[in-house]
């Protein structure tokens, strides 16, 4: 089994017993996985969730899926997978033709779902990088363009060097960056920057993913650097 970063998934399934068997096959993968609840606001939630990826039945409670794809899409462009027992051609071309980006019919092989699922999101996500400009490690989402991280639905604002330290030790998950390395991307010259400096800016990243819920997230390495694991 593969490490994923903690992409979020929301889950639009009204068989409670189907909801919880996918939940936890995702769970095991390392994803985020939000159930839908209010059956007759999937959009509502939608908003407050914001995930990466939807997993989409047809056949649900006031509105079908195919209705709330297309109230997603007027707001966002998430890849969506239809999961539904609906699976004649219509149904499928239905589904494509509302905003979905797959379709997996009912009853499907799990290893199915989750390969999927991943292409999906290295489609979105990780080959197309430059255009998503996202990172995300160990629950926490950094948006590049926007300058802001987000954990556990809580998303806060960063200066343009908190934003930077973040980016450069995330890019570098597991490895050590010297903290050479880090001022040279903060300043352009660092030999006329004091080193404290850079430690105030590193404890103001610190503190601010603490306030979102995030602890010990960045590792002091005495003497060498920095690095996130």
């Amino acid at each position: 089994m593969t490490q994923t970063a903690s992409y979020r998934i929301y889950l639009v399934e009204d068989d409670a017993m189907l909801a919880e068997e996918i939940s936890k096959l995702l769970v095991k993968w390392g994803y985020e996985v939000n159930t839908a609840q209010m059956f007759d606001n999937i959009l509502d939630e939608f908003l407050i969730i914001q995930p990466h990826i939807v997993l989409m039945d047809v056949n649900i409670p006031r509105f079908d899926g195919f209705h709330w794809c297309r109230k997603i899409r007027e707001i966002s462009t998430v890849p969506i997978i239809y999961i539904s027992s609906r699976d004649s051609n219509m149904d499928i071309i239905m589904g494509m033709n509302n905003g979905g980006d797959d379709y997996l019919a009912k009853p499907f092989d799990n290893a199915v779902l989750v390969a999927k699922l991943q292409a999906l999101i290295r489609r979105t996500y990780e080959y197309g990088f430059q255009e998503s400009q996202l990172l995300c490690h160990r629950g926490l989402t950094l948006q590049l363009e926007e300058a802001t991280a987000e954990y556990d639905n809580k998303k806060c604002e960063l200066t343009k060097n908190e934003l930077k330290i973040l980016r450069l030790l995330m890019e570098n998950q597991g490895k050590i960056v010297a903290r050479e390395a880090l001022m040279r991307s903060l300043w352009d010259d660092e030999i006329y920057v004091n080193e404290n400096t850079l430690t105030v800016n590193v404890n103001r990243v610190r503190l601010k993913l603490e306030e979102l819920g995030l602890h010990s997230f960045i590792t002091t390495k005495k003497g060498m650097g920095y690095m996130v694991l």
